[in-house]
């Protein structure tokens, strides 16, 4: 909002009559800045946004205002395509619904923010480097264009791997899987008492299972390879066992999960968890906190374990996801929108996402000292205590397009296709053929 406040005088008499008025000749001006986020209002929810905001409002004197929504996608992509009224931050993850962000990598609409790293968080002599884990901000998808700058920042750390109700499995005295021969062994004894095996909320969260099944069956050095596009490596062996996996999950799929798999019904999929409908989920750590007052079956308890081996002496893993930020071309406030982004990386901005935010934990070196030990995300960090190896998610950005191949996204070949060969619409073979086919076609256009 601005105010002006303009005395003019226009004749001798009046300029006489008004000295006393305004004899300085300068304008009274009252602008305030204003500083735009918008974002997405998802398993986490706005609290922390909001506490972090009134903070940074009172250290710069500046205004906040912010704008989430379950569809923020959809809200922002006319305004971005028309050049209207554009955030000053965005606040929606690479893979989320709806592809955004997605699109703004592939279009080259975000702003660099090397910078970020170098400055000191607002209130504090420490700089966001020193106050940010290491190599959080070495990501493949944060860095997606290989030239050495960073473009997104990254938030809300969470391990993901498939959620379960505990409870259930003492009651029942079943062994939580180990390797995916269990896993299925497992499947048979649940199907035979009316449980299915598996559901998942959208065909998006196969981003972080599926890269942690690719480290399993072909390993991070070949994974590494097939991030950046690599045909030899996705024709392996090792890399097709990964889609046979999945496709195998389609004997054990709850029946309703299908239709329930969009941005409107996914959480009557998680629901299916707590009702002791299905007994596992891909999730992140965000999954209990969404579901908080949701009803549950007697006895519910939340359990979370990587994704099973593939063999008994194989590795583990459990992807790590970070949410991302970023300033998008055609911001207004970039200085203060990096002001903002830097101090959610203060140890007091991380305290307030955490507690006010629905148990987000910020990548920050002091962010798991909010975790107290009768918390129950206790069991979600401490996935890698107990053996499971980290990867990160996130394909190379690509420099050319190819027009109706989508081979990532979250409604694309790779991930999108998943609903069709849970229903059997699709083979595996002809989601493993159609994906290679895609990948022949980017990589051509891409040499």
């Amino acid at each position: 909002m601005k105010k002006f406040m303009k005395f003019a005088c226009v004749s001798a008499v009046m300029l006489t009559a008004l000295a006393g008025c305004g004899g300085s000749g300068k304008e009274a001006d009252t602008d305030e800045k204003v500083l735009k986020i918008a974002g997405l209002d998802g398993g986490f929810g706005t609290g922390g946004w909001e506490a972090v905001a009134k903070e940074f409002e009172k250290i710069e004197g500046v205004k906040v205002e912010l704008e989430f929504e379950k569809n923020i996608s959809d809200v922002l992509r006319p305004r971005i395509q028309a050049g209207e009224d554009i955030p000053d931050i965005i606040y929606l993850s690479i893979g989320a619904q709806g592809g955004l962000t997605d699109t703004m990598v592939k279009e080259k609409q975000i702003q660099p923010i090397d910078d970020l790293l170098d400055m000191k968080i607002p209130g504090s002599d420490v700089t966001v480097k020193e106050n940010i884990i290491p190599g959080f901000t070495d990501a493949l998808n944060l860095r997606p264009y290989d030239d050495g700058k960073l473009y997104l920042a990254p938030l809300n750390y969470s391990p993901c791997g498939l959620f379960y109700n505990a409870g259930l499995f003492a009651e029942k005295g079943w062994e939580v899987p180990t390797t995916w021969d269990e896993m299925f062994a497992l499947g048979d004894k649940a199907k035979a008492e009316g449980i299915a095996l598996f559901t998942y909320p959208t065909t998006g969260y196969f981003d972080a299972f599926f890269s942690a099944l690719l480290n399993e069956t072909a390993g991070p050095d070949a994974y590494d390879k097939m991030m950046h596009y690599d045909e030899k490596t996705w024709e392996s062996e090792d890399a097709k066992k990964a889609f046979e996996i999945v496709g195998k999950l389609a004997e054990y799929i709850e029946p309703n999960t299908v239709a329930q798999a969009n941005g409107t019904d996914f959480t009557k999929n998680q629901q299916a968890i707590l009702d002791n409908k299905a007994l596992f989920i891909p999730n992140g750590t965000w999954l209990p906190g969404e579901m908080e007052d949701a009803p549950r079956a007697e006895g519910f308890e939340w359990g979370m374990m990587a994704l099973p081996k593939v063999t008994a002496d194989g590795d583990a893993y459990s992807t790590t996801f970070t949410e991302q930020m970023y300033i998008p071309e055609g911001a207004e406030n970039v200085d203060l929108a990096k002001k903002f982004m830097a101090y959610c990386y203060s140890d007091e901005a991380a305290t307030l996402f955490y507690t006010k935010g629905k148990s987000a934990v910020m990548p920050t070196v002091n962010a798991s000292d909010n975790i107290k030990d009768d918390d129950i995300n206790k069991i979600f960090y401490s996935i890698y205590d107990n053996g499971a190896k980290a990867n990160a998610v996130g394909f190379a950005a690509l420099e050319n397009q190819v027009e109706g191949v989508d081979l990532t996204g979250a409604e694309g070949i790779l991930y999108g296709t998943v609903n069709s060969v849970m229903t059997k619409d699709k083979t595996v073979d002809q989601w493993y053929d159609e994906f290679l086919t895609g990948l022949k076609k980017v990589v051509e256009a891409n040499k």
